[in-house]
């Protein structure tokens, strides 16, 4: 039988895990019933491509080798440039990802917009929409530059050819999953065709120092569809989060090789486009209770920044045999672990209550420097106490009652100071680096604690 040059392999959908036969169970991520088939040509150049790759190649010493700063281009968003790390690279590739209608396209469009106006040449690409509909929502966002180019096009190898002939600054491509490449024969959007044309792509963005932007589907676990490798072949990847019928959403830097990762930028949607929010922590404070129990103000590290947040609980005796434990923006198995420390070591009886936790804001936290913020809602809920409206808590709770230091113990400090709170209450270690960074320390009340039984001593008396 004559060879067809033709093959049939299985792929994860999950995470691009490739097998020559179905299994139910992946060996990579351990997912069931995610293998699909599909057909792969075999390229006979392969071999000889290979072969002339390894003789051209020769060993560098790594101490002659030279370093270039990178060089960005703004993108006029400020929020945008702080998670990208202080801009766009040339020659960088970015997946932007999130759920449907959250925005992303509209942030794209507007980097476009921006950058144009910058004299930057611009080319976005559209599988999913016609010129219309784009010339429809670029007309809310304003008036766009003659270097800003639109094409509504799927077929990799026209676009590949495009890019190539026009040569642009910046590539916005929308979607990934609508591409796909010929010498492919399976459908647009599984694992080979994403995997593909990512990789052309790449060799785009590196060989002509064009900047790509990719937009990527999100499944219902709200990570990016298609194989994992794809993340892992692009430079950056940005995390569109909050709930899409809310008016804001923050974009989440999940990795960046040029620059920090898990920096954030606040975004407030409205009928001209998304509008940055330059205070995030005055932000998710808005309308906080200032006598009511149950709430108290944490600080987080996202990042570099520093950001308020308030976290609120509601403790109630239960009706029934196993209480009901619930969490909104925090991790339900450490708020389990914190209750059982109040219980143990402070002789605290919420065993046989119902309990639920909130952090609002639409924020995500699992620091465990919220611990100490956590730990003072449940309290002050169970005791119907309040919290004074002006204090700070942070800190780690272990598991003996201890309070252990954190990181970045003074710009938390500082960022509660510059909007007005004037009590901190803080791990004992951080005592004395917190105070040498207080603008007016005699207006200003700085406690620090060792244990959860001092901490119920100085908030809300034996």
């Amino acid at each position: 039988m004559a060879k067809t040059g033709i093959k049939t392999v299985y792929f994860c959908q999950e995470c691009g895990y490739e097998s020559s036969k179905w299994m139910g169970q992946c060996p990579g991520c351990k997912s069931w019933n995610s293998f699909v088939e599909e057909t792969v040509k075999k390229d006979s150049s392969k071999n000889a491509a290979r072969s002339t790759g390894v003789l051209s190649s020769v060993p560098t010493v790594l101490s002659d080798v030279t370093v270039d700063e990178e060089e960005r281009k703004t993108t006029g968003i400020k929020e945008l440039d702080r998670v990208l790390g202080g801009g766009v690279v040339k020659g960088s590739i970015t997946l932007v990802g999130g759920d449907p209608g959250i925005g992303k396209s509209t942030l794209l469009l507007q980097v476009c917009k921006n950058m144009s106006a910058a004299s930057s040449t611009v080319l976005y690409i559209s599988g999913e929409e016609s010129q219309s509909q784009i010339k429809m929502r670029a007309d809310r966002l304003g008036k766009f530059s003659e270097k800003m180019l639109l094409l509504c096009e799927t077929n990799l190898d026209i676009i590949s050819e495009v890019i190539r002939e026009r040569k642009p600054d910046v590539v916005v491509i929308d979607s990934i999953q609508t591409m796909y490449n010929d010498n492919v024969s399976s459908a647009p959007g599984s694992v080979s065709q994403v995997r593909e044309s990512t990789a052309v792509f790449l060799q785009l963005a590196k060989g002509l120092g064009v900047s790509i932007f990719i937009v990527g589907h999100v499944t219902k676990e709200g990570t990016v569809a298609g194989p994992r490798v794809l993340e892992h072949m692009v430079d950056t990847v940005l995390y569109f989060e909050g709930d899409r019928h809310a008016s804001y959403r923050i974009l989440r830097g999940v990795k960046n090789r040029f620059g920090s990762t898990n920096e954030i930028g606040v975004f407030e949607m409205r009928g001209e486009g998304l509008v940055e929010v330059s205070n995030p922590s005055e932000f998710m404070l808005e309308g906080r209770p200032m006598d009511s129990s149950g709430s108290v103000v944490t600080c987080t590290m996202e990042g570099t920044r520093p950001l308020l947040v308030e976290i609120q609980a509601l403790v109630c005796h239960s009706n029934f045999g196993i209480p009901r434990r619930q969490t909104i923006g925090t991790d339900f198995n450490r708020v389990n672990l914190l209750m059982a420390v109040l219980e143990k070591r402070c002789g605290i009886q919420v065993g046989g209550c119902d309990a639920y936790v909130n952090v609002t804001g639409g924020m995500k936290v699992t620091e465990p420097a919220i611990d100490l913020g956590i730990v003072v809602s449940v309290l002050s809920s169970f005791r119907n106490m309040p919290v004074s409206p002006n204090t700070v808590v942070f800190g780690e709770v272990g598991l003996s009652g201890e309070i252990r230091s954190v990181s970045s113990a003074p710009a938390r400090v500082s960022e509660a100071e510059k909007l007005g709170f004037d009590h901190f209450v803080v791990p004992d270690t951080c005592v004395k680096e917190c105070r040498k960074i207080l603008k007016n320390p005699d207006k200003v009340k700085l406690v620090g604690v060792k244990s959860i039984e001092k901490l119920m001593e100085e908030l809300f008396g034996r």
